[in-house]
Parts: C-alpha cells; sequence; structure tokens
C-alpha cells in the first residue's frame, strides 16, 4: 500500500469537475461565435440596445427559431446581456467593441476563426502526434489564415506602431524620413500595410513562402491604395532577395520556422550597417511554471497545434509559441548578431531587438 498517496478528495473532483463543464461549454460556444460573426449578428446588434429574437432576426435574415437558441447561449456564457423585464438581450458597447469592430485594436473574431480551423485538423495532427511528423504551415484548414490575419491584425493595430516601434532605437526617425524595410513570414501583410500607412515616405516589401498568403497581401495593398511603395515576394525566410534595409521585421513566425538561426543569418546580410532586426514573438517566461496561466494556455495549445508542427515538417528545431527570451535569445546570437534586447513587452507579446 503507497502510504504516500493523498486520499481521494471528493471536493477536488467537484471543482474539476465544473471547471470542465466550463470549458465544455467555452469549446462549444467557440462555434456559435463564428456563426454570429459569419451572420453579422454581432454586428447587427453594436449600438442597438435590447433586441428579441424576433427583432435579429429581421435585421439579419436568418431564421428566428435559431437566433433565439443563439441568443440564449451568449447571454450563458457573458458575451450577452439579457433583460428578463423586457425578455430582450443586448451587446453592450465594451464587447461591440472586441466582437462587432472588425477595425478594433481589440477585436478578437480572428481567434475564434483559428478555433474552428485547429478543430477541422484534428485527425491529422492526432497522426503527427502519433508519427511525430511535422504538417506544414500550408496544410492546414484554410480558415487558419484569414483567422491568423484576424486575430494578430488587431493587436498590430493596437501596438505595432504607437508602442513598438517607438521602442526601437532610432527605427521610428528612419522611418519617418524614408527607410527601407523587409516584413519577413508577412502572411497576409497585415504588419506590412500598417507600418505603410504610417509610414508613408518608407517602402516595404513582404517576403512569406506561402504563394496564397501572398497573393492575398497582394490584393490587401491594391485595395489599400498604397501603390508600388508596398510589393509581396513568396520567398523562404532563409533566402528572400537581400538589400540594405534599415528594418527587417518577423511578426509571431520565427518560432514557427525551420530554420530560425538561418533565418537570422539571411537577415543580418540583408541589413544597412546600422540596421534592427524587429522580432515580435509571443508572450513567454523562460520559467515553465510562469506560463502556467490563460495567456500561455492559449499560447501552448496554438504551438502544439500549429507552431510546432510547422517546424518539424522542415526539419527544425520546433522552438514552440512559449520558447521565452533566453531561447530566442541563443538563436539571434547564433545567427551572427551581438546586440540583443527585449525592447518592450505586452501581455501577448515580447518584443525584440537585434543589431550587428
Amino acid at each position: 500500500m503507497d502510504t504516500t498517496k493523498a486520499p481521494f478528495d471528493g471536493s477536488k473532483l467537484d471543482a474539476f469537475l465544473g471547471k470542465a463543464v466550463g470549458d465544455i461549454g467555452a469549446a462549444l460556444s467557440a462555434a456559435l461565435v463564428v456563426v454570429g460573426d459569419r451572420l453579422g449578428l454581432y454586428k447587427a446588434m453594436a449600438h442597438k440596445g435590447p433586441m428579441s429574437s424576433e427583432e435579429l432576426a429581421r435585421a439579419t435574415g436568418v431564421r428566428e427559431r435559431y437566433v433565439r437558441e443563439w441568443l440564449l447561449n451568449q447571454a450563458a456564457g457573458g458575451y450577452l446581456d439579457y433583460h428578463p423585464a423586457l425578455r430582450k438581450f443586448s451587446l453592450c458597447d465594451e464587447h461591440a467593441f472586441a466582437l462587432a469592430d472588425e477595425n478594433s485594436p481589440a477585436f478578437m473574431g480572428g481567434a475564434f476563426d483559428i478555433i474552428g480551423s485547429v478543430h477541422r485538423d484534428e485527425p491529422r495532427m492526432t497522426e503527427a502526434f502519433r508519427t511525430g511528423k511535422g504538417v506544414p504551415w500550408g496544410a492546414h484548414d484554410g480558415c487558419l489564415f484569414c483567422g491568423t490575419e484576424r486575430f494578430f491584425a488587431a493587436n498590430y493595430r493596437a501596438n505595432l506602431v504607437d508602442t513598438w516601434i517607438p521602442a526601437l532605437e532610432g527605427v521610428k526617425d528612419k522611418l519617418t524620413r524614408g527607410a527601407s524595410v523587409a516584413d519577413v513570414g508577412c502572411g497576409h501583410g497585415a504588419s506590412t500595410i500598417l507600418m505603410s500607412q504610417a509610414f508613408p515616405q518608407s517602402t516595404f516589401v513582404g517576403f512569406d513562402s506561402h504563394a496564397p498568403s501572398i497573393e492575398c497581401a497582394r490584393t490587401r495593398a491594391q485595395v489599400a491604395g498604397l501603390g508600388d511603395r508596398v510589393r509581396f515576394e513568396v520567398a523562404d525566410a532563409t533566402s528572400f532577395p537581400p538589400a540594405a534595409y534599415e528594418l527587417v521585421a518577423c511578426f509571431d513566425c520565427l518560432h514557427d520556422m525551420g530554420d530560425p538561426v538561418g533565418c537570422g543569418k539571411q537577415v543580418l546580410k540583408s541589413l544597412s550597417r546600422d540596421g534592427t532586426w524587429l522580432i515580435v514573438e509571443p508572450f513567454a517566461s523562460d520559467k515553465t511554471e510562469e506560463n502556467l496561466n490563460p495567456v500561455g494556455r492559449v499560447f501552448s495549445a496554438a504551438s502544439a497545434l500549429i507552431c510546432v508542427p510547422a517546424s518539424l515538417a522542415s526539419d527544425g528545431p520546433a522552438l514552440g509559441a512559449q520558447a521565452g527570451p533566453a531561447k530566442l535569445k541563443e538563436v539571434v546570437t547564433s545567427a551572427g548578431f551581438s546586440k540583443f534586447r527585449v525592447a518592450t513587452q505586452t501581455p501577448f507579446n515580447l518584443v525584440l531587438e537585434a543589431r550587428a
């Protein structure tokens, strides 16, 4: 008999079951958040006051019986408010800022697109866990790409121009005067386009190995009317065309790469004499115990389902989304950079600056 084993604690089981019920409700409801986003239900409720299911159905052209159940679910989860005296539901302005305003710096719709995509990828990921093989970025469900753009673009709108770039030594002044910038691993180009709009004297090129994402980025730039100041090219992070860029940026992608050190070496070749490498990564501490929190939970899930498989698909080191500053410094210095620092951070990101 193992006398060191603690006796069975029924209250601990009850607490865990309560947590699991909450997680189950959140997981099921995530699909309904996507439904609300796709059908414009949140947008129809934004700044309108209390609405009945009949009123919301008329406003959006969808079936009332489905809307009725959707409203109940959203109120049960705290996304909507219920008004018993009126028997109606409302979306408060603060929640509308995150759910109904696509241009908000707090918009969360893209995160739920990503959730849907990884659930559709579950059979592929289960097999990857069994075999140890990687899953290339481009092999994932298509909703991952648009969801990633929508999710990260909100964060970039909140921080990139006003906080992150000013935290870098001399970079804002260079961009204001006019500089050459490369955005490596640019995806759909949200970060590239945002920087180009903020710094009209500078020129920008975005590189990504995923051709469909580059096509999307080109369309985004054309719609934004950015002309020939911004271009997008299909290129790998280790072989994009070198030039004397004053700034090379890698947003939320270095940890996904098959050869992050090789990327760093290519960046070093491509920088001007006093150029800067900006690396934005998911927030993580070097200590595991400090990552055991809600943000760490989100990023470690994304890491297991998206980031680590992408790196392993190219026989990479699989840094993962919780690499932490010490591991990232090791990558940067191995690439030949002598200066490395955490320029700033948010609850969701580390903003790193590297120089030759």
